[in-house]
């Protein structure tokens, strides 16, 4: 199933974007890049899709920071919700599909 268009374009919001800077220290360069890089790891989040249809994303920048971001597709853009660093567990998840794919 394909999910992300292509090619990625983004569509900004100045509010998320400020508040991944601030509260989560996350910025729009490192999210553009962990869509980017592989690997990656997207799946649909059902439980806040009642307006939209939402997705989560682990990925990882280019500087190896792993991030946990939440995103909608609007007019074939991404147009990120929040981004933060992964937990515990989304890091396990995440090196547990790195380790079982070779890329």
């Amino acid at each position: 199933m394909k999910i992300i268009p292509e090619p990625i374009a983004f569509e900004w919001d100045k509010g998320n974007s400020e508040k991944n800077e601030k509260k989560h220290n996350v910025f729009a360069k490192e999210i553009e890049q962990a869509f980017d890089n592989d690997p990656k790891i997207i799946f649909s989040d059902e439980l806040h899709s009642l307006k939209e249809k939402r997705y989560g994303m682990y990925g990882i920048t280019s500087e190896h920071k792993r991030l946990s971001i939440v995103f909608t597709i609007r007019n074939e853009k991404i147009r990120v919700i929040t981004a933060r660093g992964m937990s515990k567990k989304e890091r396990r998840a995440y090196e547990k599909v790195k380790k079982d794919t070779s890329f």
